[in-house]
């Protein structure tokens, strides 16, 4: 679906259902969106950590390992990652764990993957690996199992609905059309006496206040943390969000790698919410996971050893641009003011695992 289809859908829509919801118009948006020309990299919108440095996969990789020895070494274990983008994290993770071959022998990879555009470059990045791969669609779609779950700036792009409090109660934001009939503005909806939102936020929230729920979020939480429960392992999501649920407006699109209007250009921009931790623990505890985090991504990185092993790739340098590129990578992977502090880490696993790489168990 082109830019120009998912405007005239959404207008059409509009026109004759009424004011969509935020998740409404996200889906409809990174439907389009993700079916364009990958928008990772410099050469894209965003990058992510796994286009940053190889650093970033090689030590997934490696914390994935510790875990399945922690999991008493299953002969199979299901490696998944949701929402691969373009298969870096994947292929430097499975580059990493050929050190460990135990583990690279009872590994059977799994990639969940909505968009075709995105999973034919994944095969593309990944068709010359020797470990056993599968696509699926959906995460209820792989074989039951013990499983290693991994999904990097995966939540982030899950559809949110918005509302406002007002003196009635929580009232839902909708998207409708300006008076011109074309272009998209925020309109108010409908009174919600139960909206999805953190309790915290839900009783406590000021007249004015504007809040955000992710029923998707927490559907996909259930279902990961439910098949830790039952099959062991553990999972590990990593994005950026606040660990503690707050009030505000987090909807944003980025476009070329600067802010772009929210509403401008459905499916030619990424749109993205922050990542309510707090909400996500809470669903992965009642699931009955055990829950070890949420840390800062540049701290656990440090705990997996990430000086140690940008040490040994700037004494294994040929050039002074490789050597740029490896301590340019540990900045932007650790440092306060780029990806250090923003993003964060979160695992969850069965109750038998007694301990994750890098992170500390939840009370």
């Amino acid at each position: 679906m082109s830019e120009g289809n998912v405007i005239a859908r959404l207008r059409a829509r509009i026109c004759t259902e009424g004011p969509v919801t935020v998740a409404t118009f996200m889906e409809e948006a990174a439907t389009a969106y993700y079916a364009q020309a990958a928008p990772f990299g410099v050469e894209g919108d965003f990058v992510t950590a796994p286009e940053v440095s190889q650093m970033f996969g090689e030590l997934v990789g490696l914390w994935a390992a510790v875990v399945w020895q922690e999991m008493g070494a299953p002969a199979i274990v299901h490696m998944v990652e949701l929402g691969p983008g373009l298969g870096t994290l994947m292929n430097d993770l499975l580059r990493a764990v050929q050190v460990v071959p135990a583990f690279s022998t009872a590994l059977k990879v799994h990639l969940v993957e909505t968009s075709p555009r995105l999973a034919s470059l994944q095969r593309q990045r990944l068709g010359s690996s020797v470990f056993p791969l599968a696509w699926h669609d959906h995460f209820e779609d792989v074989p039951s199992g013990p499983l290693l779950v991994v999904a990097n700036e995966f939540l982030d792009t899950l559809p949110i609905h918005q509302f406002e409090r007002t003196a009635e109660g929580w009232r839902e934001r909708l998207v409708g059309l300006a008076s011109d009939g074309r272009t998209f503005r925020f309109v108010p909806g409908y009174i919600s006496s139960m909206p999805p939102l953190s309790p915290s936020v839900r009783d406590a929230a000021p007249v004015g206040a504007l809040a955000e729920g992710s029923p998707a979020m927490h559907d996909v939480i259930s279902a990961v943390a439910a098949r830790l429960v039952t099959h062991g392992g553990a999972a590990l999501f990593i994005d950026y969000g606040s660990a503690i649920s707050t009030v505000g407006d987090s909807l944003q699109a980025v476009r070329r790698h600067v802010p772009y209007p929210v509403l401008e250009a459905p499916g030619k921009t990424d749109l993205t919410a922050h990542v309510d931790f707090a909400a996500a623990t809470a669903t992965a505890r009642r699931a009955g996971a055990c829950i070890y985090g949420p840390v800062h991504q540049g701290e656990w990185l440090c705990r997996l050893g990430l000086l140690t092993r940008a040490e040994r790739l700037l004494a294994q340098a040929r050039s002074g641009q490789q050597a740029h590129a490896v301590t340019a990578g540990v900045h932007r992977l650790i440092g306060d003011s780029t990806m250090g502090r923003l993003f964060k880490v979160l695992g969850f696993a069965h109750q038998r695992l007694s301990s994750l790489p890098g992170l500390d168990r939840a009370g």
